[in-house]
């Protein structure tokens, strides 16, 4: 019934993608796609990685308790990622919808496999995925990643650091040594899927005005995709 990684899948509605580490800035461009996208008349579902309540309370207790091995972390995270596909991403794709998620399976390809999960066996534990219409990559430098995200809350979390793996007692230097592991392994999920590659260090606008382009290149739209000034706050 569903659809592999590798073939287009047969659907109506589109599936676009972002992807990118934490602090790359993935999130403020898929709520202003959909801003835009909804405004142009199109009919969109945003779904995010995680968010699942099937397996939500089980994820919070095991990390409130630093409790989570890196295989238990890939489990709970397919399991999550099964329950949306089945009911929350797939529905509104027959139904012609314009679907927006952020975090996809190439998440759980570049984390699980920072943290020791077998490569080809975390791949085949998500075969069922829908391919998406397009993927976007946001690639953003360590540094600028922990500047942003220090900016805007006190501390890192655990396993967002990486602290599980043991590699540095302080948080900031695990993060890069986590982090930039997973982005060594974005930039082979780059060749493997055909992820696009969007800098995320420039300005807000200019990606912005980059996601339209390569979204309208996909949907059909009825006015320009230049964005006003008042659009990238």
């Amino acid at each position: 019934m569903l659809n592999n990684l590798t073939q287009p899948h047969e659907y109506p509605g589109k599936l676009f993608v972002v992807e990118g580490i934490d602090g790359s800035g993935k999130t403020t461009q898929l709520a202003l796609l959909a801003k835009w996208l909804s405004a142009e008349g199109h009919r969109v579902f945003v779904t995010e990685w995680n968010s699942s309540a099937l397996v939500k309370a089980a994820t919070k207790t095991g990390k409130k308790k630093n409790a989570l091995t890196p295989m238990t972390f890939s489990l709970l995270h397919a399991t999550d990622f099964a329950d949306r596909l089945l009911y929350k991403i797939i529905p509104p794709l027959k139904a012609g919808m314009v679907v927006l998620a952020d975090r996809y399976a190439y998440t759980a390809f570049a984390r699980d496999a920072t943290r020791g999960v077998d490569r080809q066996w975390v791949r085949e534990l998500y075969s069922f995925a829908v391919r998406p219409d397009l993927s976007l990559y946001f690639r953003v430098p360590i540094d600028v990643s922990v500047d942003r995200l220090l900016a805007r809350r006190m501390k890192l979390k655990f396993y967002e650091a990486g602290m599980d793996l043991g590699w540095s007692t302080s948080p900031v230097e695990s993060f890069k040594l986590f982090q930039g592991k997973v982005l060594e392994e974005y930039d082979h999920l780059v060749q493997e899927f055909g992820l696009q590659v969007i800098e995320a260090a420039g300005s807000i606008t200019d990606q912005q005005r980059l996601v339209r382009m390569l979204v309208s290149q996909q949907v059909q739209m009825t006015r320009s995709v230049e964005m006003s000034d008042d659009e990238s706050i």
